[in-house]
């Protein structure tokens, strides 16, 4: 028998990556039987309209490939939800793309369009997929730190980070892990920066539809920017279905044609019962228009049940997260404890260190609010009693 094995040389492409802090914190959150706060999913269910068509679908034997670009009755639905939603006319054959997620589209869009050398600029804290894929492509990660409590974009060190290298700008709106949005000034510092020159915007606008207090979402879809933009969406986070992974881009055809070189070789095709399904569920706008007051109720019950915490915070402009500061609790560096929290007081959430580079710690958690009124109140009693 044999029993010995052998290792052999591998040079990691990523040396300095482990295990992910949902994964950790998700994890912990399980053994010590704790409230998971931690990473962004819903714990209640999709809705039955959706799972009913789905089955349709799949009874009806559309369970082969589908089209590498995506079916083309939801991108022709997803093509008029953008012209009523951001007056901008795109063209489904050439300009959408399905994507396994939204996360498969980033990466997609990165590797498709930087090569080595070229630098991209990340605004920290980031979603933690931006860097790493960014230096599988090559790239260089050029970092702006974002700053509470208003976490606004610094565009004058925006501008002079800016070099001849520089082939991307990634967005992130409604902004994860903060839960800000951008205004018309953030748009205007965009084009006075990309004026005259080849760079490129990654737009990340999964959050679309969780936007709160009469707020409007600006999409770079509705701007002049467009015509250098790739804009990523996420029917998970309008669905309720994260597990799902199915997402969609949206990018000027010549743009589009470099991503979907790399989309056939890496996905090739998503999921098609789903596709046929979501096409049908989108017929009706309020299915997604719904999903703002939806969670901005969320929002608001679960900070009115944290009113008379110790924890400070700002209410969310968007996303499905929030942010409490804990420096009148604790000195604890984040990670200890949001590690101390979930072990002792049995609620998890995800510190927002590890959203930066060098891990600035002001002291700041993120809680997902996407849960049922009755985990909210548990999660809120028992982080009253710190």
């Amino acid at each position: 028998m044999i029993n010995q094995t052998t290792q052999v040389a591998v040079q990691s492409k990523l040396p300095r990556i482990g295990p992910s802090i949902f994964s950790v914190m998700s994890e912990l959150a399980a053994e010590h039987k704790a409230i998971n706060l931690s990473q962004g999913f819903p714990n209640f269910p999709a809705s039955k309209e959706l799972i009913d068509l789905v089955g349709t679908y799949m009874d009806k034997g559309f369970n082969q490939y589908a089209p590498a670009a995506g079916v083309p009755e939801l991108r022709e639905i997803l093509a008029d939800k953008i012209e009523k939603s951001y007056n901008r006319k795109v063209n489904h054959n050439t300009e959408i793309t399905i994507t396994a997620g939204a996360t498969q589209a980033i990466f997609t869009t990165i590797i498709s369009l930087i090569k080595e050398g070229d630098e991209v600029m990340v605004f920290e804290p980031a979603y933690d997929s931006y860097i790493p894929s960014i230096k599988m492509a090559g790239g260089m990660p050029i970092k702006v730190a974002l700053t509470g409590p208003d976490y606004k974009i610094p565009w004058a060190e925006v501008k002079n980070k800016i070099s001849f290298k520089t082939r991307m700008i990634i967005l992130n709106t409604p902004h994860n892990p903060t839960g800000t949005i951008i205004d018309e000034e953030d748009i205007k510092q965009l084009k006075i920066i990309t004026e005259g020159n080849d760079i490129i915007i990654l737009s990340d606008e999964v959050y679309e539809h969780a936007v709160f207090d009469d707020q409007k979402h600006i999409s770079i879809l509705q701007t002049s920017l467009f015509d250098r933009c790739v804009s990523i969406y996420s029917f998970g986070k309008v669905l309720h279905t994260t597990g799902w992974k199915i997402g969609y881009c949206v990018a000027p055809e010549y743009l589009m044609n470099e991503f979907r070189k790399v989309h056939q070789f890496n996905v090739f095709a998503v999921n098609t019962p789903i596709q046929h399904a979501i096409a049908d569920y989108y017929k009706k706008e309020e299915n997604y228009l719904s999903v703002s007051p939806f969670y901005q109720q969320k929002r608001d019950y679960f900070l009115e049940l944290l009113k008379d915490s110790k924890f400070e915070f700002i209410p969310s402009s968007g996303t499905y997260f929030q942010l409490l500061k804990y420096s009148e609790i604790s000195d604890l560096p984040d990670e200890e404890f949001a590690k101390m929290l979930t072990i002792e007081h049995k609620v998890a959430s995800i510190p927002i260190s590890v959203f930066y580079t060098d891990k600035f710690d002001a002291k700041v958690l993120r809680f997902c609010f996407a849960k049922t009124n009755e985990t909210l109140e548990k999660a809120a009693e028992r982080l009253c009693k710190i």
